[in-house]
């Protein structure tokens, strides 16, 4: 049987403003991807969302960003292989100690917003984030953008990957995502959105902006969990991979192999 993980991005509150709808997307994913309080989430939120998702058996993994809470980690920052480095480290160790203070154990790391974008064409900045990786918990898995240089820099390293597809964003020639100040980089149509996510599961490949289709790896997809209509879709697209026989599950991380 075909299978594939679901991971979303969780614990962005911030002090007296919520945002996303955790408590009740946890239960229909897989792996969360928990706000280190850079772009988002700060000490509490963070605690909330670990124990979350402890309580439905949803694999925990840090989520960091950009100091950017303003512009949500979503505006590019001209920072350094080194800065990269050690934001990592710090957002990295700050939610393994929650994790661990919960009785936990962290399973893998994703960067967020720009940070991730940043790093899938920038070879240097991928590299920062998987030495990071690799410094403070090796064993930790690292999701990244399918065949860019953030999986090529993690692999490189010794870290075990997960190939990672979005939902409900549309894909350049290059196997990028659109930018989203350009017109039709989100996928508004669940019915669109749950097919573009079968073709990638099922059939390996997906249906570029300049027409052409282009082979992709999908180990796990992107559910954006603070959408209006994020809720009903996480149901809509667990209801089509369960008619499609693809079992949703979040895959072991393993030990790293020697550099």
């Amino acid at each position: 049987m075909p299978s594939v993980d679901l991971n979303c991005d969780m614990g962005e509150s911030f002090g007296a403003w919520t945002l996303g709808q955790d408590a009740e997307i946890m239960p229909l994913i897989t792996s969360a991807n928990v706000a280190c309080g850079f772009h988002a989430g700060d000490p509490g939120v963070m605690r909330q969302t670990v124990q979350l998702a402890l309580r439905h058996g949803v694999a925990i993994g840090a989520h960091p960003g950009l100091p950017d809470l303003v512009g949500f980690g979503r505006r590019n920052l001209d920072i350094s292989p080194q800065e990269a480095f050690d934001m990592t480290v710090y957002q990295l160790g700050a939610l393994a100690a929650v994790v661990r203070a919960e009785g936990g154990q962290l399973h893998h790391l994703k960067p967020h917003g720009a940070l991730y974008n940043m790093a899938a064409t920038n070879a240097k900045l991928a590299e920062s984030i998987a030495e990071a990786i690799y410094k403070v918990q090796p064993e930790l898995k690292l999701y990244g953008l399918a065949g860019s240089e953030l999986t090529k820099a993690g692999e490189k390293i010794g870290l075990k990957t997960a190939h990672e597809v979005f939902a409900d964003r549309t894909y350049q020639h290059d196997g990028t995502l659109t930018p989203r100040r350009q017109p039709d980089a989100l996928i508004t149509s669940a019915d669109a959105a749950i097919a573009q996510v079968l073709r990638m599961v099922q059939g390996g490949w997906v249906r570029t902006q300049q027409g052409p289709e282009v082979a992709i790896r999908a180990d796990t997809v992107c559910l954006h969990g603070d959408g209006a209509h994020a809720l009903d879709f996480a149901r809509q697209l667990r209801t089509a991979l369960a008619q499609a026989a693809i079992e949703v599950r979040a895959t072991p991380a393993v030990a790293p192999s020697a550099r």
